[in-house]
C-alpha cells in the first residue's frame, strides 16, 4: 500500500491486491482472475483482507505457506506501520473493553477496543487508514487511543459476542434480585427457593456462550466459583486452570440453576452436593456430553462441568500415546477370556478415556459387556451401562452381583473402593468373566499391595489379576512452533535415573504461537506404566509382599516406568522433561 497523506482511506480489494503483486507475494494471473470473477452477496460484504484469505493463494514469499487472515494481517499492519494484536478472549477483560464505546460505534468504524487502562484505551481496527473517529473516542473515554491492527474477522466475531455477553450480563443485572445472592450466614434460609429468573433469556444466553466458548477452546472442564462479591468462571484446557470470566454473585447464582434445570437437577436443592448431565452440540455439529457437579461452599453452589467428547472414542490407542511394546501387553491382557485387568491413577490421568476406548474395541455383536459406575462417564450404545446409586443401595459389590446373573462377558467397575468391590470382581474373574477396572494408586506395582491391603487374599490376586497399568497425562509440544533446544543432559539423567539411557541427540522446547495461544503445548498424550502379573512376579505376591523386589523384578522383565515412557516421548519430541517431572512420580526409589 503507497503512503499516501489522505486521512482516511478505506481499503478495497482492487489496492490490496495491487500492493501484494508488488510486493511479490502473489500471482498478477491470480489477482486477475479474483478481480474478474462474480462475488456473492455474502462474499461482497466480506472485508478484503477476508476474502483475499478464502481463497488461499500460496504465499510467494514464503514456499509452502498460504495467504491466511493472519499473514496477510501482518502484511498490511506493516505497511501502516502499526503493530499486530492476537485477539485472545481468555485475556480480555470484556466488561471493561465494551464500557468504552457503544457496538454501534464499533460496528461502525470497524473497530474493537481490546484493552484499556487509566490512561489509554488500545483499539484494534481492520480499517488501519482510517482515522476520523479516533479524536471523538478520545474525548468520551477520556484517554489516548493507542492503535493496533487484528485480523478482521477476529474483530468482527468477537465483536458481536463481546458485546452479546454484556448485554446479556447487564440484562441479567436487572432481573436478578436479592435472593439470588447466598453466603455462608443465608445459606440454610435461601436453600429452599428457587430462582424464577434461571429462565430469562439473557441468562439462556450467558449459558449457551459459557458452552460454545468452552468447546471453542478445548475445555476439559468448566468451573462456576462463587465469591463473596463475583462468581468466577474458569477453564480447564490441557489440564491448566484459566481464568474466563467475572459475573455478579445474582447472575452467577441464576447461570448455576439454569444448568441445573437442563442437567434435570432439582433447583430448589442448594444444600446437598448433586449430580446431573447434559447432552449438547459443539460449534461444528459434533455432540458433546457434560457431567454436571454441584457443591455447598460459603458463598453459595460451586458447579463443575466435566466435558465428554464421544468422538475420543474412535481416537487409535497410538493417538492416544499407547504404542509399540506397551500397546501389545495391554491388548495382550485385555484380550484374554476372564481375569481382572486394572488400571491406576489419580483423578483426570485419562483412565476413563483407555477403559471405554479398550471396551469399545471389545463390545462386538457377539460379546456383552456391562458396566457398573459412579457417574457413567459417557453414554455408549454398545455397552450396556449401569450407574451406582447408594441412596437404594446399588453400590459397585451390587452391581457386579446382579451383572453376573445378566449373562455378560466382559464388565468394567468403575471403582474398586472397599473389600466387598473387590471380592466380587474377583468372583466374576474366578467364573470365567473378563473384569475392567480402576484403583487409585501412583504406579502399578502398588496396585497389588492395595488389593492386599483391601483384605484381598494372596492366592486369589494370583489367580485373578492379569496385569495392571498405570497412566498420566502430559501436554504435548505444539507442533506449529516447537523449537529445537540445547541438550540437557544432567536434566536426562534426573529423568532416567538410576538406570541407563543414551541422552536424545535432540530435544525440544515450548515456544508459543497463536495455534496454542503462546503456551507452547497443544493436546495431551498418555505415558503409561504396564505391569502384566507374569508367574515370576506371582511368586512375590504374598502377605508381607516386599513392593521394593516386585518393582525391580517387573523392571527386569520389560516394565517401563512412568518416567521412562515418558522419556521416550521426550526423545520423539513429542513433550518436554519439565513435563513429563511435573506428572510422574519419582524413580529413585529404583536406587
Amino acid at each position: 500500500m503507497a503512503e499516501t497523506t489522505a486521512p482516511d482511506r478505506v481499503l478495497d480489494l482492487r489496492g490490496l491486491l495491487t500492493d501484494l503483486v508488488a510486493d511479490r507475494r502473489l500471482h498478477q494471473e491470480d489477482a486477475n482472475v479474483l478481480l474478474g470473477a462474480t462475488r456473492t452477496r455474502e462474499q461482497a460484504a466480506m472485508h478484503p483482507l477476508v476474502y483475499i484469505a478464502s481463497q488461499g493463494f500460496d504465499d510467494l514469499a514464503n514456499p509452502g505457506k498460504s495467504l491466511d487472515g493472519d499473514v496477510l494481517t501482518h502484511w498490511l499492519a506493516k505497511k501502516a506501520g502499526q503493530p499486530v494484536f492476537h485477539i485472545d478472549p481468555l485475556k480480555i477483560n470484556v466488561p471493561a473493553v465494551t464500557e468504552v464505546m457503544s457496538y454501534g460505534f464499533a460496528k461502525r468504524h470497524c473497530i474493537l477496543c481490546v484493552s484499556v487502562n487509566a490512561d489509554e484505551v488500545v483499539v484494534a481496527s481492520t480499517q488501519p487508514f482510517v482515522s476520523g473517529w479516533e479524536p471523538q473516542l478520545e474525548h468520551t473515554a477520556r484517554r489516548s487511543v493507542r492503535r493496533v491492527m487484528a485480523n478482521p474477522a477476529d474483530i468482527e466475531r468477537y465483536s458481536v459476542e463481546f458485546y452479546t455477553l454484556s448485554r446479556s450480563v447487564s440484562g441479567a443485572k436487572g432481573i436478578a434480585g436479592p435472593s439470588g445472592v447466598t453466603n455462608l450466614e443465608s445459606l440454610l434460609e435461601l436453600g429452599a427457593l428457587k430462582d424464577p429468573e434461571a429462565n430469562d433469556q439473557h441468562i439462556v444466553n450467558i449459558v449457551d456462550w459459557l458452552l460454545q466458548y468452552a468447546f471453542d477452546q478445548r475445555a476439559s472442564d468448566i468451573h462456576i466459583e462463587p465469591r463473596r462479591e463475583v462468581g468466577k468462571m474458569r477453564f480447564r484446557i490441557d489440564g491448566v486452570l484459566h481464568q474466563v470470566y467475572e459475573l455478579p454473585i445474582a447472575v452467577t447464582t441464576a447461570v448455576t440453576s439454569r444448568i441445573k434445570i437442563l442437567g434435570r437437577m432439582n433447583v430448589a436443592e442448594k444444600r446437598k452436593p448433586q449430580d446431573g448431565r447434559i447432552k449438547t452440540k459443539r460449534p461444528d455439529g459434533g455432540e458433546v456430553e457434560l457431567r454436571l457437579s454441584t457443591l455447598p461452599t460459603a458463598f453459595g453452589e460451586k458447579m463443575v462441568m466435566r466435558i465428554f467428547d464421544p468422538e475420543v472414542l474412535l481416537r487409535s490407542f497410538a493417538e492416544l500415546g499407547l504404542g509399540g511394546d506397551d500397546y501389545q501387553r495391554w491388548q495382550s491382557m485385555v484380550g484374554r477370556p476372564n481375569g481382572i485387568v486394572l488400571v491406576t491413577g489419580p483423578t483426570g490421568s485419562g483412565k476413563t478415556t483407555t477403559l471405554y476406548s479398550s471396551l469399545k474395541s471389545l463390545a462386538t455383536p457377539q460379546v456383552n459387556v456391562s458396566t457398573i459406575e459412579d457417574p457413567i462417564e459417557m453414554v455408549e450404545e454398545s455397552f450396556n451401562q449401569t450407574q451406582v446409586h447408594h441412596q437404594i443401595g446399588l453400590d459397585f459389590a451390587a452391581g457386579v452381583r446382579t451383572l453376573m446373573r445378566q449373562d455378560p462377558d466382559i464388565i468394567m467397575v468403575g471403582e474398586i473402593r472397599d473389600l466387598e468391590t473387590a471380592q466380587m470382581a474377583v468372583q466374576a474373574a474366578l467364573t470365567g468373566h473378563l473384569v475392567l477396572s480402576t484403583l487409585h494408586t501412583n504406579d502399578a506395582p502398588t496396585a497389588v499391595t492395595r488389593l492386599l491391603d483391601l483384605g484381598v487374599a494372596s492366592y486369589l490376586i494370583k489367580a485373578t489379576v492379569l496385569g495392571v497399568m498405570a497412566q498420566r497425562l502430559v501436554r504435548t509440544l505444539c507442533h506449529h512452533c516447537k523449537a529445537k533446544a540445547p541438550v540437557d543432559a544432567d536434566a536426562w539423567q534426573q529423568l532416567v535415573k538410576p538406570w541407563k539411557v543414551a541422552t536424545p541427540k535432540n530435544f525440544y522446547r515450548p515456544v508459543g504461537c497463536l495455534e496454542c495461544r503462546n503456551t507452547g503445548y497443544m493436546g495431551r498424550q498418555g505415558i503409561y506404566e504396564i505391569l502384566p502379573l507374569s508367574d515370576a512376579v506371582k511368586e512375590l505376591v504374598d502377605d508381607g509382599c516386599d513392593l521394593g523386589a516386585l518393582r525391580k523384578l517387573a523392571m527386569r522383565e520389560g516394565m517401563r516406568t512412568l518416567r521412562l515412557s515418558g522419556a521416550q516421548k521426550v526423545a520423539a519430541g513429542i513433550t518436554t522433561i519439565e513435563e513429563v517431572l511435573r506428572v510422574a512420580p519419582p524413580a529413585d526409589r529404583f536406587s
